[in-house]
């Protein structure tokens, strides 16, 4: 019974790294939860025997795993090719950064994710420009270093051929930049929060590089511009006239893919996230998600800050009773 019980935890185990697997293939929580949830199911499927001889269940997860991504990144290009506006992936607030207490499953999810230089959204963009094979051979074998060998078993090729698909895949991933402090980063984010609260067109021209693109994703749903709005002089008065179409709108600075953003609640709900790519202390690139489905794991960070206001309106009330 022990060894049986260790087995299973064992298994279990397996699954925040298939998580981070799924969600750098997929850029989809939704996505990525299914293709585990198959991936388990396709396990425990499997007689009793034929799981005794495997070695590695986490291997085996993986390679499993890997292959119904693929499956998944072959019909999402046919999905998205209908899909309205820009497309982008799912933003992942910061670890508890969805709110305090109990979180949806998709945050809690997101709380599985390690996030580093691989999930920023810049990054993740870069990955939806690779064929789904050249994605699968570049994840697995640059982001989590495992062997061509492994990866022929996803793939269903020769490791030479995974080993040619990571090349082509490498080279459409543009040279790094020089590595832009933190500090410097979150001092670029707050002040176009600030510029875009005061709805100071000038300052944030001056934040913006003259080159800036801002790419938002709507899904339909709601309104966002359905093409990518080139050049700081035309990024700017859009912030603005989106501003003046929002009052209430309320900024608040967080942790969005591992790197400082924007989140913008109204009447207490998440509405849009805003990430940010920085060089040389200027913003260079605006991702904006408006698309609700993708916002479900940031829904418990609005109730949280209600929750929080509800009850400092409720103590300043008992303050205002006990004043003689």
């Amino acid at each position: 019974m022990g060894a049986a019980r260790a087995g299973i935890e064992g298994i279990a185990g397996e699954r925040g790294q298939l998580i981070n697997v799924a969600y750098r293939l997929l850029g989809s929580l939704a996505e990525s939860e299914d293709a585990v949830q198959e991936a388990y199911a396709r396990w425990y499927a499997l007689p009793r025997s034929r799981r005794d001889e495997i070695v590695s269940p986490g291997a085996w997860l993986t390679t499993v795993t890997g292959r119904i991504c693929l499956d998944v990144l072959g019909s999402a290009r046919v999905r998205r090719e209908r899909y309205v506006g820009a497309w982008l992936p799912d933003p992942l607030p910061g670890p508890g950064g969805h709110g305090h207490g109990q979180g949806s499953g998709l945050a809690d999810l997101a709380d599985r994710i390690v996030q580093d230089e691989s999930v920023t959204m810049a990054f993740l963009v870069v990955l939806e420009t690779m064929t789904p094979a050249e994605r699968v051979s570049f994840v697995l074998h640059d982001v989590f270093r495992y062997p061509f060998a492994e990866i022929a078993e996803v793939l269903g090729r020769t490791p030479a051929a995974c080993k040619q698909l990571a090349a082509s895949a490498r080279r459409r991933v543009p040279d790094a930049p020089a590595p832009v402090p933190a500090d410097v980063r979150s001092d670029a984010v707050r002040r176009v929060k600030e510029a875009w609260q005061n709805k100071d067109i000038a300052a944030l021209v001056d934040l913006l590089d003259p080159a800036a693109v801002m790419t938002a994703d709507g899904g339909g749903l709601v309104g966002a511009a359905l093409r990518p709005i080139e050049g700081g002089t035309r990024i700017a008065p859009y912030m603005v006239a989106i501003a003046d179409r929002a009052p209430g709108l309320e900024l608040l600075e967080r942790t969005v893919n591992g790197a400082p953003g924007l989140v913008a609640l109204r009447d207490g709900a998440v509405v849009t996230v805003a990430s940010f790519d920085v060089a040389e202390g200027r913003v260079v690139r605006i991702w904006v998600v408006r698309n609700p489905e993708k916002l479900q794991p940031w829904a418990a960070l609005g109730a949280a800050l209600g929750a929080a206001l509800g009850a400092a309106l409720g103590a300043a009330e008992e303050e205002v009773r006990d004043v003689p």
